[in-house]
């Protein structure tokens, strides 16, 4: 396919014409092997060709291409303004792949020697190595410690010892009020381990946790959003299961539906987690937790059907994969939530909540009015304490009704 495509392209074959098209072939090979159609594999070519010449005439080494390189070709390109769409990103794969099979120098890391740096990188390693937290843990945990300290120092040297409780409560006052409560508590959180580790250092004289405000969220103050059995069914059955999209998108509802994974467990499942033999699927929980359910009948024919006719061949072992090129596993629970919302639009549901967790409560309600008790609740869930899975006694409306107190001054 490479040899045709550069045929069809006019570009000549000939090792020494610009120092790039010898790579042109492989390189292709490897965006094929990624799902891109021949027509964008032919203008992917077509902007690799263009850049080797234009390194060329500059004599620039293909060893010596850096991303500054990339910016100067569209900054000088020959006709200014003109980029087509994907061309940038195409020589940035480019150069990603010439690091991996090391034609290019490999990126070396940034030096970062500022005092916010260090701070940063001895709090990440606290957090990581002491408290045994995940990756994405310290993804929403770092911003907010970055933002504090930037805010409070500016491009001044930073004196964490000047910390007082005033700077704190101002900084969740302002940030509490433009975002949502759990957005907001986990800010509240991030700033009370960061204090606690200031404090136990000895960075500061007191320890500011306690003057982390907190944020208002009253315990089981609201009904679990859920749908009603017929909904979830009615929502499984909207999907197009004649289709490639259609497939993976029914096996990404239903292990919601009948296993109640979170959003976050469906986009980290690989091919290795799915025991066939045994029956058992690994679920890749919060932080480094694993735990293994059984594979429902219904559950494992969607996967195998998904696997065999609907999941693109590729190198991940993501279980699944994007549909547009290239071809790899999603990058976040973002696209799980797009799912199932496309989804309620699909089956006419209007409902308030729209994301992942809405099929998890309804798979929590669902079990909760068949009798089940809510240690069996949790350990379907996997919740870590039971005091989680009590929301979920208030959505048992028969049962509460037997409870309520006659309201003084009504009918007897």
């Amino acid at each position: 396919m490479s040899t045709h495509l550069l045929s069809e392209t006019g570009i000549s074959q000939c090792p020494h014409l610009s120092p790039l098209d010898n790579f042109i072939p492989d390189f292709t090979s490897l965006l094929s092997s990624q799902g891109f159609t021949p027509a964008s594999l032919r203008s992917k070519t077509q902007i690799v060709h263009n850049f080797s010449l234009w390194i060329s005439k500059r004599q620039i080494k293909v060893r010596e291409l850096a991303e500054g390189t990339i910016d100067s070709f569209f900054k000088q390109h020959p006709r200014p303004g003109y980029v087509r769409r994907g061309d940038f990103s195409t020589l940035c794969s480019l150069l990603k792949w010439l690091r991996e099979i090391q034609e290019v120098k490999a990126l070396l890391p940034e030096d970062d020697n500022s005092e916010l740096h260090s701070i940063e990188r001895n709090f990440s390693r606290h957090l990581e190595q002491e408290r045994g937290l995940s990756q994405s843990t310290l993804h929403n945990y770092l911003p907010v410690i970055r933002c504090f300290l930037t805010e409070r120092f500016g491009s001044d040297g930073i004196v964490l010892n000047e910390i007082d409780a005033s700077d704190v409560i101002q900084f969740v006052l302002r940030y509490a009020r433009t975002m949502s409560c759990r957005r907001a508590q986990l800010m509240t959180s991030a700033l009370r381990g960061f204090f606690r580790f200031l404090y136990f250092r000895g960075d500061t004289a007191s320890d500011l946790a306690s003057s982390v405000p907190t944020v208002a969220d009253w315990k089981m103050s609201e009904l679990p959003k859920s749908l009603k059995p017929e909904e979830v069914e009615r929502l499984l059955q909207n999907c197009d299961r004649c289709t490639a999209i259609g497939q993976r998108d029914y096996a990404v509802l239903i292990l919601l539906a009948r296993l109640g994974l979170r959003a976050g467990e469906v986009v980290a499942m690989k091919l290795d987690d799915i025991r066939w033999e045994a029956g058992l699927i690994t679920i890749r929980g919060k932080g480094a937790r694993h735990d293994q359910l059984p594979i429902p009948q219904d559950v494992g024919e969607a996967l195998a059907t998904y696997l065999l006719h609907g999941r693109p061949p590729c190198d991940t072992r993501r279980v699944f994969i994007r549909v547009r090129a290239p071809r790899r596993g999603f990058s976040s629970s973002v696209a799980i939530a797009d799912i199932v919302r496309r989804a309620l639009t699909r089956a006419g549901i209007d409902s308030m909540r729209k994301g992942a967790h809405l099929l998890r409560h309804s798979l929590a309600t669902k079990m909760l009015q068949r009798g089940a008790c809510l240690s069996e609740i949790g350990e379907i869930l996997r919740h870590s304490t039971q005091n989680t899975t009590e929301i979920y006694t208030k959505v048992d409306l028969v049962a509460l009704s037997a409870l309520a107190q006659p309201w003084p001054g009504g009918d007897i």
